[in-house]
């Protein structure tokens, strides 16, 4: 298996010394499972690639650059459908319509990669959650359905929650709830317009570039405006997210709520 002459001295390295006894791999068995999956070494050789070759959208630590909306490859394994060779297949393929490009990469090398970004994957809280979940969805339908997801239904002007508790710690979430404002996630955070007809808008920035600003606003409608036709662009330090103090959500109602939200 021949390897890319791009790629520089240093990893070049590691990859030969992890290809040796790999060219007998065909492309079937290549598709199934990860013949690295066992050796420490891919996961170094596929950190060189990396950077050399998927920092600049995915950042030198695979979480994502922000401006150009680049998904942070520590959560994939946290997806139900993820798997060593969905991963295989969307780095050798790419994804139609997005900026991600199919990668002609030999396939040890992308097994490498793989490697790599499972070594780097969010394992999110051990933490077991005691309340009931019953109750949990139920306080979910009546408190958060509007703008979460949680499944198979939900809005979608906050984040999907489903699989969160695999993605995030008990802390972060029950901050998350109390104090909204003090982290807000890219793609949702917080902006009002006002346009040249005197339309006031409030919604979360979903998109942005030098000319224009694309949005979601308070009715869940994504909206598009070109940046001079509008008179003002107010960018929020609140979420548009309420806080829950414990008077609105007592911590045994948000435990069944998590409870709730972990078998999602």
């Amino acid at each position: 298996m021949k390897l890319s002459s791009k790629h520089n001295p240093h990893w070049l390295y590691l990859s030969a010394i992890v290809c040796l006894g790999m060219l007998s791999i065909t492309h079937a068995q290549a598709q199934q499972s990860n013949p690295l999956e066992l050796d420490p070494r891919a996961a170094r050789a596929g950190g060189s690639i990396f950077r050399a070759q998927c920092a600049t959208c995915h950042g030198a630590d695979a979480k994502g650059i922000e401006s150009i909306e680049a998904p942070d490859l520590t959560l994939i394994w946290t997806r139900n459908e993820s798997s060593d060779s969905a991963v295989f297949q969307t780095i050798q393929n790419g994804i139609p319509g997005s900026i991600m490009p199919p990668h002609g990469f030999p396939e040890t090398e992308i097994w490498m990669l793989v490697s790599y970004l499972k070594s780097v994957r969010v394992g999110g809280s051990t933490e077991l959650y005691t309340g009931d979940a019953s109750d949990g969805g139920r306080l979910f339908a009546s408190n958060c359905v509007t703008c979460h997801r949680a499944g198979e239904g939900g809005g979608s002007l906050g984040p999907d929650l489903t699989t969160i508790t695999a993605q995030r710690s008990r802390q972060a979430m029950i901050s998350s709830v109390r104090n909204p404002s003090a982290s807000i996630g890219r793609g949702y955070r917080p902006v009002t317009l006002l346009t040249n007809s005197g339309r006031r808008i409030h919604g979360t920035i979903k998109g942005e570039d030098a000319f224009s600003i694309q949005i979601m606003d308070s009715n869940q409608r994504l909206l598009g405006f070109a940046k001079s036709d509008l008179l003002e662009l107010d960018r929020e330090t609140e979420s548009l997210m309420p806080s829950f103090v414990e008077t609105e959500l007592s911590n045994s109602e948000l435990e069944d709520i998590l409870s709730y939200l972990n078998r999602q």
